[in-house]
């Protein structure tokens, strides 16, 4: 996110979504959200302090500093979104999960159910070094039929970018902590953390991961 907001040239940028909890705007056609503490923490997002977001009406870039209203948001560190390594014993991807240029863009909200099972396969797929260029080809010529949020996060999903929750569920695998930690991933959003992980659970079964290392 910080290197998109340096490429991009100054001026006023679209919201797309305001919210108590989130604010998502466009930059150079990806989704760039700015998230509260209570709010899903997104990979393509900015996660501000506070509890609460104030009401926004319009933003812009000011030097690669993302500005909402008067107020300049400057990165202050960079986290790690990266999915956790998954050792496996192939190297064979697994079927996907349904029809894929039928999946992008079913269902409701802001990150339809559908690409959230295809962005739970997708990271697994990272995660163990998997290649899946067939679908990852499917799914990039079917982004315009899905929400901007949508499109960026099956874009950072199939760069192994990930949800805190994904991450901790994943790197758990096969331990004691997977059960607690599945429960967490899916009381994620209203459906978006049980889309991932169906998702992610149908690779893992063809997969069959030997183990799991953040």
């Amino acid at each position: 996110m910080r290197a998109l907001l340096r490429s991009t040239p100054d001026g006023p940028v679209p919201v797309v979504h305001r919210g108590r909890d989130a604010v998502y705007v466009e930059i150079a056609g990806r989704c760039v959200g700015v998230v509260s503490r209570r709010a899903v923490a997104v990979p393509c997002a900015l996660r501000a302090a506070a509890d609460a977001l104030p009401e926004v009406r319009r933003a812009r870039l000011d030097t690669g500093v993302l500005h909402l209203d008067d107020r300049a948001l400057p990165i202050g560190r960079v986290v790690d979104v990266r999915v956790p390594t998954v050792r496996t014993a192939t190297t064979t991807p697994a079927p996907a999960p349904d029809d894929v240029p039928a999946m992008v863009g079913r269902g409701d909200g802001l990150t339809p159910y559908d690409d959230d099972v295809l962005c739970g396969w997708l990271a697994v797929h990272r995660a163990t070094g998997v290649a899946t260029g067939e679908v990852d080809a499917a799914v990039r010529a079917c982004l315009d039929r899905t929400t901007l949020l949508s499109a960026t996060l099956l874009d950072c999903a199939m760069h192994g970018e990930v949800i805190p929750e994904f991450a901790r569920w994943l790197g758990a695998v096969g331990t004691a902590a997977e059960p607690r930690l599945a429960a967490a991933l899916a009381a994620v959003g209203h459906t978006s953390g049980r889309g991932l992980l169906q998702g992610a659970r149908t690779a893992l079964d063809h997969l069959s991961p030997e183990g799991a290392a953040a």
